[in-house]
């Protein structure tokens, strides 16, 4: 078995033997959120590069995924059909990524602007962050394992290390 991949605004689930997780590369300003429901073992992840989709209507309707607003509102449609409708307020949620890469971009503040959206969408929707890696200037590399949950951060030249 392998991982899922993902890319930029990508959306991604894993569940009952289809892959072993889902993994996505290089997040320096864009943040990944992820999902795992401890009942059932399936896993999910977006991954998110702009935190509101107002800026471009016609590709949050292509590629929900790539704004935090409806990008995660996808991820938990998606994870509320696997759970047949059910409430999903006791998923875990873990979320990695929002670095100010590029110091030319800091006046734009995208990671700490992705961040922040983030956390707010998933407060509002009554959902809690368990664990976190926001922030600094280091591109990350994430996976989420299905069954179990546990997310693997890596960065260049670094040990990879654990959510």
């Amino acid at each position: 078995m392998s991982m899922l991949v993902i890319g930029v605004g990508g959306i991604g689930l894993a569940n009952n033997g289809d892959y072993e997780g889902v993994k996505t590369f290089a997040l320096g300003s864009c943040v990944a959120v992820m999902v795992h429901d401890p009942k059932s073992g399936f896993v999910g992840m977006v991954h998110v590069a702009l935190p509101n989709s107002s800026t471009n209507r016609t590709r949050a309707g292509t590629l929900p995924g790539y704004f935090a607003d409806t990008g995660i509102a996808e991820l938990l449609k998606q994870a509320a059909r696997m759970r047949g409708g059910k409430r999903l307020n006791d998923l875990v949620v873990k979320v990695a990524g929002g670095a100010s890469i590029i110091k030319s971009s800091a006046s734009f503040n995208i990671g700490k602007r992705n961040s922040e959206a983030v956390v707010q969408l998933l407060t509002n929707k009554g959902l809690r962050v368990s664990a976190s890696d926001l922030g600094g200037n280091i591109s990350r590399t994430v996976s989420i394992e299905r069954g179990t949950g546990r997310v693997t951060v890596a960065s260049p030249g670094r040990p990879a290390w654990g959510l």
